[in-house]
């Protein structure tokens, strides 16, 4: 007998749970026909290059595959074909991620290790992305350790693939797809907007809504900016008033800032920086307090680790250790909870949080308030995959309303019973 998962949207005995998913499955595709959002050929890098319309094919994608994984259906599209991970930096939600999307596309994953490639040697990147493409769809990148360089090295690999498709070295042209850089963390931030449509009923329902994008204290060093640029740079785009703060010492890029700040106007919300944890927190709908290193840090770790200086690296971390723990108050706890909307506000994070009193002595979040919003964290972060899979999708295939169609048409079952 297989078990069937809770969702929001699950049968009860009164129902067929396929009729009611099929429902729901054609409804999300009538929409996703009916939106202007065009990413045929296009590879997903950051989240404020694409257009509204765009990030709803996204959202849209992602849930209509969802839906078909929890209906049974099949959405294996490719009959052979790779996708290419190079993982640059430690990973479990997003690695995971890639290859489950992969394989529910039909997609082989292949990881581009690089202490086993050419690479070591001194193969280029023009030469190197050529080489892994011949026969691939899809490449995914995390490369979020190098400030200035991870998601230049991905615009790079993209002006390769660009040259070998003209010159009829590659007869297609692999999707690039971002799975964290040094400055936006599309996949997580547009698994977040998913989890948030859900959580509030609709995109629409977002607008008003505050966020509150806060640094928190960490007993670990040297966590990217992306995530928060991530958030700030999404989230505005959909009339939420949204909040950032941080201690002196950890702004982020200023550029990202200054998108934060037009997609905010552009879309009726608003975008403030406050000087304190409660300031943000106050009246908010939504919390999101993340650790990240300093900008200026960042920037010194990208030199040291390129000169592969190991002891001025161990220096690094202990003045960066040092300076986090001046700000040990700012930690989500309970009475930081109480200041929110009703004191209800939704906590979220990318995982893994650093909780006080379980993964650490003294971190993030403290454990009375993670363990209330665990279950949500993961929900949050299940949408991952299917997010992942969309972004494949929609650079890969022109009509993916039909795409999606056909799958429903086809009803081939992932479960034979």
């Amino acid at each position: 007998m297989r078990f069937t998962p809770a969702v929001s949207w699950t049968h009860n005995n009164c129902f067929n749970l396929e009729e009611i998913m099929s429902d729901r499955i054609g409804n999300i595709i009538k929409e996703l026909a009916a939106t202007g959002g065009n990413m045929f050929g296009k590879d997903f890098l950051l989240t404020w290059e694409k257009s509204q319309d765009e990030l709803k094919q996204i959202v849209l994608t992602t849930e209509a595959l969802k839906a078909m994984h929890v209906a049974g259906i099949s959405s294996r599209v490719y009959d052979s074909g790779l996708a290419i991970s190079q993982f640059r930096d430690n990973s479990t939600r997003t690695r995971f991620s890639f290859a489950s999307a992969c394989n529910l596309l039909g997609l082989e994953v292949q990881d581009l290790d690089e202490s086993r490639s050419q690479i070591a040697h001194g193969e280029m990147v023009r030469e190197t992305a050529n080489m892994i493409s011949f026969l691939s769809d899809v490449i995914g990148i995390r490369d979020d350790m190098y400030l200035g360089a991870g998601n230049a090295y991905m615009r790079e690999v993209g002006e390769a693939l660009d040259e070998g498709f003209e010159n009829e070295v590659l007869h297609q042209r692999p999707s690039i797809i971002n799975l964290q850089c040094d400055i936006d963390h599309p996949t997580q931030t547009m698994a977040d907007l998913c989890w948030l449509k859900e959580h509030f009923g609709g995109l629409d329902k977002l607008k008003g809504k505050k966020m509150a994008m806060t640094w928190a204290y960490s007993p670990s060093y040297g966590k990217p900016l992306s995530v928060p640029q991530g958030i700030i740079g999404l989230m505005t785009r959909f009339g939420m008033d949204v909040s950032l703060a941080h201690p002196e010492g950890y702004a982020l890029i200023s550029e990202v800032i200054e998108v934060a700040r037009k997609n905010a106007a552009a879309s009726g919300g608003s975008f403030n920086q406050v000087a304190s944890m409660q300031l943000a927190f106050q009246d908010a709908d939504i919390v999101y307090p993340k650790s990240w290193a300093p900008y200026t840090v960042m920037q010194r770790r990208t030199d040291l680790l390129r000169a592969g200086d190991q002891a001025a690296l161990n220096a690094l971390e202990e003045e960066c250790l040092a300076g986090n723990a001046l700000f040990k108050d700012w930690e989500c706890t309970e009475e930081k909870m109480a200041l929110t909307r009703a004191g209800e506000a939704l906590y979220m994070h990318c995982l893994p949080a650093d909780i006080s009193g379980v993964s650490c002595k003294q971190g993030e979040v403290t454990d009375a308030v993670f363990e209330k919003y665990r279950i949500s964290t993961y929900r949050e972060a299940g949408y991952k995959p299917f997010v992942i899979a969309a972004m494949i999708l929609t650079s890969c295939f022109e009509d993916v309303a039909g795409l999606l169609g056909k799958f429903m048409d086809r009803n081939t079952k992932r479960i034979f019973s």
